[in-house]
Parts: structure tokens; sequence; C-alpha cells
């Protein structure tokens, strides 16, 4: 049987490096010959990936509270 640590390393490994490799194909979108976006466009998705970070960030400070939500443009 795993310790609740030993499973918290392992899940936060896991979804930290999974975040990390989204946020890298998000930048790919940056590829002005290859997609067409404006400034809003950019500060929409921007604005919503740093509430998601900090909603996820809030809850380890207030017992976690529940939030969540889908993107969109």
């Amino acid at each position: 049987m795993t310790s609740k640590r030993e499973k918290f390393v392992e899940l936060a490994e896991a979804r930290v490096n999974r975040a990390i490799k989204d946020l890298q194909l998000i930048g790919n979108l940056s590829n002005r010959s290859a997609y067409e976006f404006s400034e809003t466009d950019i500060k929409k998705m921007f604005g919503a990936v740093q509430k998601a970070l900090d909603t996820a960030k809030g809850r380890f400070a207030r017992d976690g509270e529940a939030a969540g939500g889908e993107f969109r443009l």
C-alpha cells in the first residue's frame, strides 16, 4: 500500500508535467504563418489560464474549495 505522500508525489509529478506540456502546445499557437489571432484572443487565453492557476493555488490554502469551468474564446 502506498502512503498518502507517495501518491501525492506520483500524481503531482504526472499532472504538473502534463500541464507544462500543454502550456508548450499553447505556445505553439503563436505561429502567425499557421494561425490567425488577435491580441484580444491572447488576453482571453492567458486570462483563463491565469484564473485556473490562481484557483488551483488557492485550493491549497482554503481547504480544497471546488471551482472549475471550461475555456472558450
